[in-house]
């Protein structure tokens, strides 16, 4: 809601008498008869059609409407809310049409228009409705330029909704759309908030029709991607018609129409009455000051929302501005601008300072207005006056964006230059030096976007050792930063385009495209075209998913099928293909090509191998549905849920990772044992894909009959709980959420914005997510106000937060976010529990720096900080960890950080309708936690976890417990007698850590027997009739992958008694009958102890001598080697040419090395 709509837009009803009073209902944003309404901007475009059809029917038309176009951010949700509101919409008589890309979509709204001019239509005419982000406007230039000249219909109108990101936040390129619309003279309006959406799109239909134009309708993250409560009467406007001269048979859209006619009239015409329409319906106008004002500043949209908000940093209100002589002029249509009300507002100024990010629309347009008539006036934009040259310092810079606080710093240098600055504009500098001084926190830790668990990208994007490949548009975009040899991109649609004009010049001689469903539905199928025309040698991955997954996992145009992919191909003449595909897969071969090759995934690496020797263009269709549309549709019964879990059990695990190279999945997560760091599966958040199984290692099991523990195992009564004195809101509130993209924390946004409505107060929310929902960071701006019309900027800006409602760790210390909480003012409460990145697949010892995390957040906060782990009292409490941030809203609230009262929180939890009991109680939870924290900190670390051994007799004794149940207690004595005579602490830690590591080798014997007590640790975690299987590779069995690693069997339960037989035969390890010992693995094993020994010999009785760091790395390196199999021999091989580097440390005494990893 803004400023200028509250004060100069007609109301019909009184609004703040509703906002307490009215009875609110999650349906309500598609009942015409309610208002206000919560809307988000997406929702704001429904509703808008309904509108236009209210109206029309109130005017006595009968008409009908079209929405089609094609998703991306931050219009990716259009299609989803369309479809979502299927019902309200056909009984608004308006057809939403997927568009199979975004060119064809604006010809179909082409043809609408052209409904009843034959005299064949249903209704008087068709309003149209176009959405796509920045390049879908790019691409269909040539379709946008035929469909205005032609024009809309006198009872039609199209509005063109262009998405834009104008910092890259979601994009491969930074995108302003414009000038793109511009060149095809399509009028432009750029509301500033989801107010104006709807007022902006009700003047725009009107506008269309009447200039028969199409209407452009700037949208962004800032305006669209927010949730805010609206007026949402469709009548709040009306709409003037100018006097204007129309030539002969008017300005819409004519059955028989000839060219030069049609840019006659455009240019004659048309152009001319857009201007006069928005003149007659003060579109753009003056918002503060008076005629006789010497400073004038202008902005549209978003950067209006920017201007008003850097003012209030300024301190300066309505009344101060007059006094300054300022006077602030609102643009809704950017093109064209109404030059007479310009001229009116402009005159009598010195100086226009014109606010505007990205290339300038509005100030060329001003600086031609009063080209003629300058009459000293200057115009300050991009520069202060002149024109642009290199090097030249920027005012409102044309890269990236503005933000408030660097538009009140230039507009607060500008007023002290023209002596119209006060004290309180001077403060309002200092504190913003001061906000900007304290934005200084390093990065700590990054939570990068990522493949989300059992993603089909994980197995699909990994190539051959050597090769190389393009990434594309879509998810798998994202393997440019997981290291497997795929670096560049193409626009979308010509995926492997470039090669055709790089592989003459190169002397590669093949590479690898990735290309998705849904892009291959698009426009890339065409690419594939182009290079079987040319002959280019490539192999084009085609990953069938069954979704277009980055903009929220929706169905491909024409339910595209993975036979009907493949028999295009064939049709189009490529003559290698292969099908490859996950066995979890219903794949009926007989649907495919007679004779098409098909395979399991586990083949891929060899089909590939071979397809990279083929002459021309070949394919490869993946076929593994989409994980995250996986979940959703089994949850719905819609697709099969394989009676099936992996599980690892931790006493095998050696902590080597192979596990996550082989998967790439983020639900493997650490697990902290004495014997150091091992993986598990986060069952809550596991897919199902199953291909960490492939990691070289015994651990794994396979569970059948098996049910997720969901009970809570701490029974906790709640007392009743003091209620805190909630914050006075002076001028705004402003809340930041933080969170993991997928775990729910975009619902504690709505729930608080919600429960500000129902409380009677002005609220808005953003959410900033972008690739985030892929398991990346997510912030959440929530600004509340005793009225909308406080709200202005929702974006949170550097300084200005009081409450940090932390759901992850890493975002709440991340530089970004800190970066808005000032010392004194913020407080904040944190979910201190450790959740894992995407970093941890790849790198074997990666630890998140917690301690630096949580110190980082206390220097910000001080004592206006909470941290708990709540993720861990979820868990035990609750029976799932996905109420965490409802714990942390309910602590947050309980600190006196939201001026939003229990009962209205309560209602909007309940009309939200997700587990809402469970939500309740899991923010009732989040409240006791912060009053009575110690006994929260005991539940969520209940006494049946183990302990780890903190001092070194300790950490001593339990391994030598170890050795005698792993060989008997000679072993242990000699362990142990090992040890003595070391007096230096950390050196005897290190040696007993070490020398435990090689004496305990897991060999035949040992797997045995830790294999029998998995048993034990699965009715841990799992109920039901548990059926276990072995997923393991004996020797005696031979076999190999395409990777040459012995090849992994699975044996039922009936393995079980043969484990026990085998772990029964430890007596036999280093004895002429230990068969096993005869492998080159096992005398590496044994080896290496000998190595250990004779080292350890040579260098504790030089201890005092030596370097001590040098001496300790060495003491603890086969901590190092870890794994089974090929993965141990790699492991050993880079061990040891560590060991000979610490030697070399060592002789020369005292030399400086690098701490070995652990």
């Amino acid at each position: 809601m803004t400023y200028y709509l509250v004060k100069h837009c007609k109301l019909v009803f009184g609004w703040e008498a509703r906002m307490s009073t009215q009875k609110i209902s999650l349906n309500d944003k598609y009942d015409l008869s309610k208002s206000p309404v919560m809307l988000n901007g997406t929702q704001a475009l429904v509703r808008l059609m309904m509108m236009q059809k209210a109206r029309d029917k109130a005017a006595g038309l009968n008409t009908a409407g079209l929405v089609t176009g094609y998703r991306g951010s931050p219009l990716g949700a259009v299609d989803m809310q369309m479809q979502r509101a299927e019902k309200h919409l056909t009984g608004s008589d308006v057809t939403f049409q997927y568009g199979l890309n975004e060119d064809l979509a604006v010809t179909a709204l082409w043809g609408a228009q052209q409904a009843e001019i034959r005299g064949e239509g249903k209704y008087d005419g068709v309003f149209g409705l176009w959405y796509g982000k920045g390049p879908g406007v790019d691409r269909s230039g040539d379709a946008f330029r035929h469909a205005n000249m032609a024009g809309s219909s006198t009872h039609g109108g199209v509005l063109v909704a262009m998405g834009d990101d104008h910092t890259g936040e979601s994009s491969t390129v930074l995108h302003q759309s414009e000038w793109s619309l511009l060149d095809c003279y399509l009028p432009i309006v750029s509301p500033a908030g989801v107010q104006e959406i709807l007022d902006y799109g009700i003047y725009g239909y009107e506008l269309s029709r009447f200039s028969g134009l199409w209407v452009g309708l700037k949208t962004m993250k800032d305006t669209i991607e927010v949730t805010s409560v609206v007026d949402g009467d469709p009548d709040r406007i009306q709409i003037k018609r100018p006097e204007f001269d129309m030539p002969e048979g008017g300005l819409n859209i004519r059955l028989a129409d000839d060219r030069f006619q049609q840019e006659d009239r455009i240019i004659d015409y048309k152009r001319f009455a857009a201007e006069a329409f928005s003149h007659a319906n003060k579109m753009d106008k003056r918002v503060w000051g008076k005629p006789g004002a010497k400073i004038g500043f202008v902005a549209a949209g978003k950067n209006w929302l920017d201007l008003v908000h850097a003012m209030s940093l300024l301190n300066i209100d309505e009344t101060m501005a007059e006094r300054l002589g300022i006077t602030t002029y609102k643009v809704g249509q950017t093109w064209p601008m109404d030059v007479r009300g310009f001229n009116a507002w402009a005159e009598g100024l010195d100086l226009i300072v014109v606010v505007e990010e990205k290339r300038k629309l509005i100030e060329v347009q001003i600086k031609e207005a009063i080209f003629d008539d300058r009459r000293g006036r200057r115009v300050y934009g991009w520069y202060k006056g002149g024109v642009g040259e290199a090097n030249r310092e920027e005012l409102f810079p044309t890269k990236y964006a503005l933000d408030p606080i660097m538009i009140a710093e230039k507009l607060g240098g500008i007023l002290i230059e023209e002596g119209r600055d006060t004290e309180a504009v001077k403060a309002g500098l200092a504190a913003l030096d001061d906000a900007k001084r304290a934005d200084n926190a390093e990065e700590i830790a990054a939570r990068l976007p990522y493949f989300c668990s059992g993603c089909p990208h994980n197995s699909s994007t990994k190539l051959p050792d050597g090769s190389r490949a393009y990434a594309g548009i879509g998810c798998h975009f994202m393997v440019q930063w997981m290291d497997r040899e795929t670096t560049g991109f193409t626009h979308m649609g010509a995926e492997g385009a470039n090669w055709i004009g790089e592989a003459p010049f190169s002397n590669r001689t093949h590479v690898f495209q990735n290309l998705g469903d849904g892009t291959y539905n698009h426009s890339g199928v065409q690419a594939i075209r182009a290079a079987l025309a040319e002959g280019t040698n490539i192999t084009y991955k085609i990953l069938y998913n069954d979704a277009v997954a980055m903009t929220g996992g929706q169905q491909a145009e024409g339910g595209l099928t993975a036979q009907q992919i493949a028999h295009e191909l064939k049709a189009m003449g490529m003559k290698t293909i292969a099908v490859v595909y996950d066995d979890k897969e219903d794949v009926d071969a007989k649907l495919f090509p007679a004779g098409m090759r098909m395979h399991e995934r586990a083949e891929l690496m060899d089909v590939q191998k071979e397809f990279e020797k083929v002459e021309g263009v070949s394919a490869i269709l993946y076929i593994q549905t989409c994980a995250a549309e996986k979940r959703r549709r089994r949850k719905r019964g819609q697709f099969p849920d394989p009676d099936q879990r992996v599980f690892i059990n931790p006493d095998v695990c050696e902590g080597c990772g192979d596990c996550g190279i082989q998967s790439n999945c983020v639900s493997i997560v650490p697990k902290e044992t004495e014997l150091g760091r091992k993986r598990a599966i986060d069952q809550s958040s596991c897919n199902k894909d199953f291909s960490c199984v492939n990691g070289f290692c015994p651990s794994f099991l396979t569970v059948e009959g098996a049910k997720i523990r969901k009970e809570a195992t701490a029974e906790l009564k709640l007392p009743d709980l003091p209620e805190p004195k909630l914050p006075e809101i002076i001028g705004t509130h402003n809340v930041v959420i933080t969170g993991v993209g997928g775990t729910g924390v975009v619902t504690i946004g709505a729930v608080l914005a919600q429960a500000a409505q129902i409380d009677g107060m002005g609220a808005g929310m953003m959410e900033m997510a972008g690739l985030a929902q892929k398991g990346g960071a997510v912030h959440i701006h929530c600004r509340l106000a005793k009225r909308p019309e406080d709200i202005s900027a929702i974006r949170v800006a550097t300084g200005e937060a009081h409450a940090l409602i932390g759901g992850d760790l890493v975002v709440s210390a991340g530089a970004k976010t800190i970066g808005l909480m000032k010392t004194g003012q913020t407080g904040g409460v944190v979910n201190s529990h450790e959740i894992i990145t995407g970093d941890f697949t790849r790198d074997t010892n990666f630890q998140l720096p917690t301690d630096r995390l949580q110190v980082a957040l206390q220097a910000r906060l001080q004592d206006g900080l909470a941290l708990f782990d709540a993720s861990e009292l979820a868990r035990v409490t609750m029976g799932d960890s996905i109420f965490s941030n409802m714990m942390v809203f309910g602590a947050a609230w309980q600190q006196g950080l939201i001026p939003v009262s229990h009962a209205a929180i309560t209602e909007a939890i309940t009309l939200n309708g997700a587990a809402v009991e469970r939500n309740l109680r899991a923010f009732e939870i989040g409240r006791w936690a912060v009053v009575d924290p110690v006994e929260a900190a005991k539940i969520a670390k209940p006494a049946n976890v183990v302990q780890l051994p903190k001092s070194l007799d300790e950490i001593i004794t339990f391994r030598s417990d170890q050795l005698v149940a792993y060989q008997g207690a000679g072993l242990a004595k000699r362990y142990v007698k090992f040890l003595e005579g070391i007096t230096d602490k950390p050196l005897k830690e290190a040696v007993a850590k070490g020398y435990h590591k090689l004496l305990a080798y897991k060999d035949e014997y040992e797997v045995a027997r830790l294999l029998l007590s998995s048993q034990e640790k699965l009715a841990a975690e799992f109920e039901g009739d548990l059926k276990v299987s072995y997923n393991l590779a004996p020797p005696v069995f031979g076999g190999k992958l395409v990777n040459g690693r012995p090849q992994k069997r699975k044996f039922g339960p009936a393995m079980t008694p043969w484990l026990r037989l085998l772990a029964k035969m430890k007596p036999l390890r280093n004895t002429p009958l230990d068969v096993f010992g005869y492998t080159a693995e096992r005398k590496m094993e044994r080896a290496l102890i000998k190595q250990y020994e004779r080292d350890m010999k040579e260098w504790l009785p030089k201890a005092g001598e030596v370097d001590p760091e040098a001496l300790i790395a060495l003491a603890e390196l086969p901590l190092q080697i870890r794994g089974f199999g090929p993965v141990k021999l790699e492991s050993e091989a880079k061990a040891a040419k560590r060991r000979e580097e610490l030697l070399i440390a060592l002789r020369q005494s005292g030399a400086p090395v690098q701490n070995a990893a652990e």
